[in-house]
């Protein structure tokens, strides 16, 4: 029945949806519709419903035939089934009192169980605490026994001159009076332990002082088995950041005190360095003993060390660092960050030179996580420092920026004096003066920031206007008796006048954009140099994945973005100062006709003058523009003004022709001479001396362009430009034979 159940019928193979989808637990009937509205429309959806329920229904009474006798016979089954059931329902209702009955026996056996352990467990801790109680007053009387038997045999020995208690009677009471610690911790709270308090401080101060002593007595007299049993002992009883502490106090701070001195420290220039090395001779002039015994020398006997000092972290350092923060304030001034990175050089060194002196990698990392290294670290204000030096080299930068287009210092591989400073201030940033591991990000991002302040600055030179410099200022100096006003710089008067929007912007000359190119293309140029310096500083701090670094490409990149911009300008500023020379030609027929002029011989002046500014641009800055940066412009400016000037004379021939036509009709309609006569003797008509000179004027542009090393055939429009005028210089060698 089951399996018949679950296995619903088999439809067609033409329904648009499966007949498992309806058996699913998860079934939505709105998601089922969306769905197979995307393959079917929804008549056809309820057509294939429609067919598939009629299946159902037929199942349904099939299965309902196939099991017919079940049905039949299920209400006949049932016949008597309520008395048998009413039958069972007394010995189930026995069986469970029976049941509750022995659960409430059981819980209270467990209950009674419980107290008595509870009380068993109560007893045990009263128990130890009475043992523990116990072994602290054995400990004290046994401890008060050693003393008074000490104490006894000095007296009878008056000369005696050593301190109280002998390194091995130290060490006998320091193991006994661990355990009395022990167990006094363990009964803290007890009256008892009260009581007998006073007796353990008692206990306490007499052998703190007698190893005070001891250690002292052997530090003076460099006994190493005096330091060996006092720095057992303290190690014993736990003690030994008293001891590590007393050994500063009475050790390092007076050797400290004398060695730090302000006015020692600035009388001469290397004071700082001096007083550093001599605070590093410390260690191993009065640590020696000290080092040998704890196992921190290289020399000193493992086996018989005490373990558990490190009297250079704990005992040196914090005094150091404590006479420098209180006797040397000045140390850690960055108002001057010329003398704050001296400063900060030289103590970085002495604190790598204290850390080889730790003699193990523990130790250099006990160094490092102690609270004076943060202290000293955190004295230095670095932010500050990296701020005044952020100021100076921005504000340089941006005064360079916003001062005008002038000229870079002598000597300066860059044209412009703002090209230089941007250079100047990528290399200060990484310079042995300047840089510090510590703000090796910070620079970095620095760095990034004056190139993209460079780059905004070339993209808004694009938005000035050029100015009309004529072919003669192209070699002038950029800036003549003064700064060039910026875009948001101007005239006083002007400022006064009218608000921001209405004063003129500045012009940028064309020569001043070459120069821009020019300083562009030198700046990407020693970008890799750049990075080259970068990367012994990063090594520095641990930064070895150079392959990661892309926001230097992305600069060069957006740098490079700005080229092609400048050199359109460029091409176009040098394509309309040649043709407002070329031009020149709508002037020729003014020249002949009706002047009885010689027939021409030469070209005229103005291709000279149009080719002026080409010529000057090979020959003036050759040496700042690559040889293939120049000939682009070259073929673009001529390709643009070339053109331009085949419509010019194609516009001039078309008149000339147009003009003879008109008086060739005119002279047939009045059987007149015409009014273009030919010269005497059979000289060349007005029109053609027109054609002649026009064609001269092209050859000789074709000839200039060559001789400046171009090939005419890649100038765009020139070769149609010498087809037209060779022809019309044909046709008029024709009209004159």
């Amino acid at each position: 029945m089951e399996k018949s159940r679950m296995n619903l019928p088999k439809g067609p193979d033409t329904l648009c949806f499966d007949k498992d989808e309806f058996m699913k637990e998860d079934f939505d009937v709105d998601h089922f519709v969306s769905d197979c509205r995307k393959r079917v429309q929804l008549e056809e959806l309820r057509g294939d419903l429609e067919l598939y329920y009629r299946l159902l229904k037929t199942a349904m009474v099939e299965l309902i035939n196939k099991d017919y006798a079940d049905f039949v016979n299920l209400s006949t089954n049932l016949v008597g089934m309520d008395k048998a059931l009413n039958q069972l329902s007394v010995p189930l209702g026995q069986l469970r009192e029976e049941v509750l009955s022995l659960r409430s026996s059981v819980s209270e056996g467990i209950r009674a169980v419980d107290e008595r352990m509870c009380k068993q467990e109560d007893i045990r801790k009263k128990k130890m605490c009475v043992l523990r109680l116990i072994q602290v007053i054995r400990s004290v009387e046994k401890i008060e026994k050693i003393l008074n038997s000490q104490s006894s045999k000095e007296t009878s020995v008056l000369e005696a001159s050593s301190p109280l208690l002998t390194g091995q009677i130290l060490e006998r009471i320091a193991t006994e009076f661990n355990q009395l610690q022990f167990h006094a911790v363990q009964s803290k709270g007890m009256p008892l332990l009260d009581k007998v308090r006073p007796r353990i401080a008692g206990i306490t101060a007499m052998l703190q002082q007698s190893l005070e002593g001891l250690l002292l007595e052997g530090l003076q007299t460099s006994n190493v088995d005096i330091i060996r049993h006092c720095l057992r002992t303290y190690a014993t009883i736990d003690k030994t950041r008293d001891a590590e502490a007393l050994v500063g106090q009475v050790l390092v701070k007076p050797y400290v005190d004398e060695v730090i001195v302000e006015q020692i420290v600035e009388s001469d220039p290397n004071g700082l360095q001096i007083m550093y090395d001599k605070l590093l001779e410390f260690v191993p002039h009065h640590c020696r003993l000290l080092r040998e015994v704890t196992g921190g020398a290289i020399s000193s006997e493992k086996g018989n060390s005490v373990p558990g000092y490190d009297f250079l972290v704990n005992s040196v350092w914090p005094e150091i660092v404590r006479g420098l923060e209180e006797k040397l304030p000045s140390l850690f001034n960055p108002g001057n960050p010329d003398a704050f990175h001296e400063k900060y050089t030289v103590s970085m060194d002495f604190v790598r030179a204290f850390e080889q002196q730790c003699g193990t990698q523990a130790s250099v990392r006990r160094l490092r996580a102690h609270p004076a290294y943060h202290s000293f670290s955190n004295k230095w204000n670095l932010p500050v420092y990296f701020q005044i030096r952020f100021r100076e080299i921005a504000g340089s930068l941006e005064a360079a920026l916003t001062a005008g287009l002038e000229d870079a210092p002598a000597g300066s591989s860059f044209c412009l004096l703002a090209s230089h400073r941007t250079w100047s201030s990528l290399q200060r940033c990484w310079s042995d003066e300047m840089f510090l591991p510590v703000l090796a990000h910070r620079l970095w991002r620095l760095t990034l920031q004056i190139l993209a302040r460079y780059s905004v600055f070339v993209s808004e030179l694009l938005l000035r206007p050029i100015s009309n410099e004529s072919a003669k200022d192209i070699k002038k100096p950029l800036v003549t008796g003064g700064k060039e006003p910026s875009v948001t710089q101007g005239n006083s008067e002007d400022q006064a006048s009218g608000p921001a929007e209405t004063r003129p912007v500045a012009s940028i000359s064309s020569t001043q954009l070459i120069y821009v190119v020019a300083d562009l293309d030198k700046l990407q140029e020693q970008l890799p140099e750049l990075l080259e310096t970068i990367k012994p500083k990063l090594e520095m701090i641990g930064f070895k994945n150079f392959s990661s670094i892309s926001a230097l490409e992305d600069s060069q990149t957006s740098l490079s973005a700005c080229a092609p911009a400048l050199s359109d300008r460029i091409i176009q500023d040098l394509s309309e100062s040649c043709f407002g020379y070329l031009k020149s030609a709508l002037e020729v027929p003014r020249l002949y006709r009706r002047t009885n002029k010689e027939v021409p011989t030469t070209a005229s002046s103005y291709v000279d003058s149009a080719l002026k500014p080409f010529r000057q641009l090979q020959s003036g800055h050759k040496d700042k523009l690559r040889q293939a940066v120049i000939r682009q412009w070259l073929e673009g400016a001529l390709s643009e003004s070339t053109h331009k000037y085949y419509e010019t004379v194609s516009d001039v021939l078309n008149s000339v022709k147009k003009m003879e036509e008109s008086l060739k009709r005119l002279k047939q309609a009045r059987k007149t001479t015409p009014a273009n006569p030919i010269g005497p003797g059979g000289g060349m008509s007005d029109d053609d001396k027109i054609r002649l000179q026009l064609a001269l004027d092209v050859e000789y542009l074709g000839e200039q362009i060559q001789k400046m090393g171009l090939a005419t055939k890649d100038i765009k429009s020139f070769p149609a430009l010498a087809e037209l005028v060779a022809a019309t210089k044909d046709q008029a060698t024709a009209e004159q034979l």
